[in-house]
């Protein structure tokens, strides 16, 4: 496989690198991501600090290596509700067709229309901030990503015979759907939700960017690059680069390996 695609090897083993530091990345931080030192602000790189300091003093490397959770979690959700949510639109509107898919496709066509970050921050503003609200919101705004692949995917499996012979059968709908129709989608699906895990990443650096996500004292990416925003007019970028490298790194890794996925996937069909 390395021979055949080395770009799907690489970023899909960035990909799992980054989904270890949801795990390993608190205990990897060397110190506390909360604590301050007024003695050592905007400090660079040295023994103590590997990647310096903020504008508080603490130690960015820590808070990097913990903001890992709050930000790749959030988007892992973000991704698979909006996928369960669009595979199920999609299923739904495929298999009964007529008036169902027009009603489906055109509610899909509305979600399409506003932007998916508008619709965060309107959750924002009625339940408050912090980390439920975006990620519910967003994976409402991504369903009809989904919905409008996966129709076309299971607009083809709709008229595979196996169809036909398991209703002959007397299968029910729910046991077709779930045993035979699903499974046979799996490997678009799971494709998309990895592109879609990149691009959800990105929405949510930006909702906290704006203040709007996850709160202080919590570390996360986006929100590490708002508070740094000073400090990089001063002459200070560490902290701000350093948190944009991981969003960028992660966006790009996660998008690259779903993409490489899709086109296998397709050309495997």
């Amino acid at each position: 496989m390395v021979r055949e695609d080395p770009v799907l090897v690489i970023s899909g083993c960035l990909c799992l690198a980054l989904a270890a530091l949801v795990f390993l990345g608190p205990v990897l931080a060397p110190q506390d991501p909360a604590q301050t030192n007024i003695l050592a602000t905007n400090q660079g790189i040295s023994s103590a600090h590997w990647l310096g300091t903020d504008d508080l003093g603490r130690d960015i490397l820590s808070r990097v290596l913990w903001g890992a959770r709050a930000s790749l979690v959030g988007a892992a959700v973000v991704a698979v509700l909006g996928a369960l949510l669009g595979t199920a639109i999609a299923i739904i509107s495929a298999w009964y067709g007529k008036w169902v898919d027009s009603t489906l496709m055109h509610f899909a066509n509305i979600l399409f229309a506003v932007p998916a970050v508008l619709i965060a921050i309107v959750a924002v503003a009625a339940f408050g901030a912090g980390l439920l609200a975006p990620v519910i919101a967003l994976s409402i705004a991504y369903a009809p990503y989904y919905a409008r692949v996966m129709r076309a995917v299971a607009l083809q499996e709709r008229t595979k015979p196996y169809i036909e012979a398991n209703l002959l059968a007397g299968f029910t709908t729910r046991r077709i759907w779930l045993y035979h129709f699903l499974p046979n989608m799996r490997p678009i699906l799971i494709a998309q939700v990895t592109v879609c895990y990149g691009f959800a990443l990105l929405d949510l650096a930006a909702i906290s960017f704006l203040g709007f996500g996850v709160q202080p004292p919590t570390p996360e990416w986006g929100r590490m690059v708002s508070e740094a925003r000073t400090a990089l007019l001063n002459g200070y970028p560490q902290a701000a680069l350093a948190a944009g490298a991981m969003i960028v790194l992660a966006v790009v890794s996660f998008v690259v390996f779903g993409e490489r996925l899709s086109a296998r996937a397709k050309r495997d069909a």
